[in-house]
């Protein structure tokens, strides 16, 4: 997917709907999850919110995408203070479009969910950066890096 158009589409979030086409000319880093409220997300969530600042000042918009739902994203919004937008994907549409929507084995029961995942969209709309699987600790002071390396070029 680095190197290619980010896949478009349309979602509903907490800060209103999204169409990944209109943000153009931003850096998008576009990170899935795999459900409110849960520690590593929460954390993630958190980490984000702690360093939206250093994001929006290099013109970064931050979206985060599950499968939960509206409501879901916007308690867990109220409760930490998140100044991002999350985006319910239902369906599971465009987790799927970006390949992240998995099938799982916990402790021996298959199930189906989003593999923590982060595309950094440059201002072009082009995929610049992945990353799957993703570690949390650490992860949201990488992604800056690379998103301000994006916006000195």
């Amino acid at each position: 997917m680095v190197g290619q158009v980010a896949p478009d589409f349309t979602l509903d979030g907490t800060n209103g709907t999204v169409h990944l086409s209109e943000l153009r000319g931003q850096v998008v880093v576009l990170y899935f999850y795999p459900r409110d409220n849960t520690p590593g997300c929460t954390t993630e969530a958190c980490d984000f919110r702690d360093m939206i600042h250093e994001f929006t000042q290099v013109n970064a918009i931050v979206l985060g995408v599950s499968t939960d739902s509206l409501t879901s994203h916007e308690k867990f919004t109220a409760k930490y203070q998140l100044p991002f937008n999350l985006l319910s994907d239902p369906n599971a549409e465009v987790a799927n479009l970006y390949g992240v929507y998995k099938q799982k084995n916990m402790y021996g029961k298959i199930s189906y969910g989003i593999e923590r995942s982060t595309f950094i969209i440059d201002q072009d709309g082009i995929i610049r950066y992945v990353f799957r699987k993703v570690k949390v600790p650490g992860h949201v002071e990488q992604v800056k890096e690379l998103v301000n390396s994006l916006t000195r070029e």
